[in-house]
């Protein structure tokens, strides 16, 4: 077996690790859901990798990700679901349906894409694939009867608050401005200052939670994507904490040495360096 440009070589290559004679143990007893975990931390390192501007790492990290994709495929292939070529097949049908003002006739194409054409498009997709479902004998709702619950459980925390306030937000529940958010938001503070009170792990982890989901929608009033906002949050406390370990390391001194005073001078002069 050797390396190729070709897709239709990892696609073998994964099949071999797959084959329940000859292939790999670890390979073997995967399914969706042990490697769901993977799929997503893989999304992450192709973003890690975006962040820094490392096109090498981009390089590997797509690849590490193309695999996770072929993975799943492989897997759907094994058990007659589906295979490599259907998801290319639909991501394919799904691009050229929602760009007619690309690749329509001649008469899409000068039309631009018109308002509400995306909306339609969206709508006509969904009505397909519920069809589809019943066809399989499937719940026609895919993601359950809510309003809301199409919106991914496996997204993270912060994002799906997000992304549920966005939806709700169309049809009108949602705050009118961003002021009002900040009461709410010293509200749940004083919640969670009671619930502190009473020691019991269960309200005060509600409450946290819910402290957390009221300053997301603050962000998001405030035009702030919370989960980039905290990234950048990250990334300062990193280098500041840096700015210490090496303070100290220049000193003769260690993090596990230093006394707090001492790191908290030391925090301060990263700051106003920074």
């Amino acid at each position: 077996m050797k390396p190729s440009k070709d897709i239709s070589r990892l696609i073998e290559i994964m099949a071999a690790l797959r084959a329940p004679k000859t292939g790999c143990p670890w390979d073997i007893e995967q399914n969706f859901t042990t490697i769901a975990p993977y799929t997503i931390e893989e999304a992450y390192e192709v973003a890690d990798a975006i962040a820094r501007g490392d096109f090498d790492d981009l390089r590997e990290e797509l690849g590490d990700l193309l695999l996770q994709v072929v993975y799943h495929a492989q897997m759907a292939e094994e058990i007659g679901e589906f295979a490599f070529g259907d998801v290319v097949e639909a991501i394919t049908t799904k691009m050229i349906r929602r760009h007619p003002h690309v690749f329509g006739d001649e008469k899409a194409r000068s039309a631009g894409m018109a308002k509400g054409m995306w909306e339609k498009i969206k709508a006509a997709e969904k009505a397909e694939k519920r069809d589809a479902r019943i066809a399989r004998g499937l719940d026609p709702e895919d993601h359950g009867k809510g309003f809301l619950d199409s919106v991914p459980v496996a997204l993270p925390a912060l994002t799906r608050a997000l992304k549920l306030q966005e939806k709700a937000a169309r049809v009108g529940f949602d705050w009118s401005e961003a002021a009002p958010i900040l009461d709410k938001i010293e509200e749940e503070i004083g919640e969670l200052r009671e619930a502190l009170a009473t020691g019991d792990a269960a309200p005060i982890k509600d409450e946290f939670g819910d402290m957390l989901f009221a300053v997301v929608n603050l962000g998001r009033h405030l035009k702030l994507d919370s989960e980039a906002a905290l990234s950048g949050t990250n990334e300062k406390f990193r280098s500041r904490f840096h700015y210490v370990e090496q303070a100290l390391a220049a000193s003769g001194d260690s993090l596990e040495k230093a006394t707090l005073d001492e790191m908290e001078a030391l925090w301060q002069q990263a700051k106003s360096a920074k």
